[in-house]
């Protein structure tokens, strides 16, 4: 049975990264998907495991082709996320997950229409000034022009077909978690899973 694709998306400050890495600790049927990058690797960072590290001109290369889901160029580095790695994965029957903007989860949902979207959003506007602050990494310049790009990303909450309010960061993790539970209970995924237990019984 081909696994699930989620998105998980949110501003800075909304907690995404920790909700992902506490699903992904708690549901080991859940992957994080690996995504190519031409910048070079950091310290203990380990080629196939954290990224697929390669040259600039070959992922040019490969973008050309059309080998990526999406692909982003960040802060002079490229990164994308390989169509081949996530169909393999899926094939597998491994539910993988997407870390990624609301970009570049627009160009997966064309490529891949049952990806599952999650939107993750902080509670409040204060709420999340408070958090960027607490940080204590950036000046209050940089936070004003963090929450207003919040502000932009999170108009784009109604494409995502769930969303999540990290209100309380336990009851966020459940919610996740949840979410991932119900789509792997749908009829289809359950008729496909388990089709002659079903047959017979009906």
């Amino acid at each position: 049975m081909t696994g699930n694709l989620y998105i998980v998306s949110a501003p800075s400050g909304a907690g995404k990264t920790s909700l992902v890495k506490a699903l992904l600790e708690a549901d080991p049927a859940v992957h994080l998907s690996i995504s190519f990058t031409t910048r070079n690797p950091r310290p203990g960072e380990v080629d196939g495991r954290d990224y697929f590290f390669v040259q600039k001109e070959a992922f040019l290369e490969m973008e050309k082709n059309g080998e990526f889901l999406e692909s982003a160029h960040v802060h002079g580095n490229h990164y994308g996320t390989s169509k081949q790695w996530i169909e393999d994965e899926r094939e597998k029957g491994n539910d993988i997950l997407l870390e990624i903007d609301w970009q570049g989860a627009a160009q997966v949902r064309k490529l891949v229409q049952e990806a599952v979207g999650i939107f993750i959003l902080p509670p409040s506007i204060e709420a999340l000034r408070q958090r960027l602050t607490g940080r204590g990494q950036d000046s209050m310049d940089v936070i004003e022009r963090r929450v207003s790009a919040a502000r932009e990303e999170m108009a784009h909450v109604r494409e995502f077909d769930y969303v999540i309010i990290n209100d309380n960061m336990e009851e966020a993790k459940r919610d996740l978690a949840s979410v991932v539970r119900s789509e792997r209970l749908k009829l289809a995924r359950q008729l496909a899973a388990h089709k002659e237990l079903i047959e017979a019984l009906i």
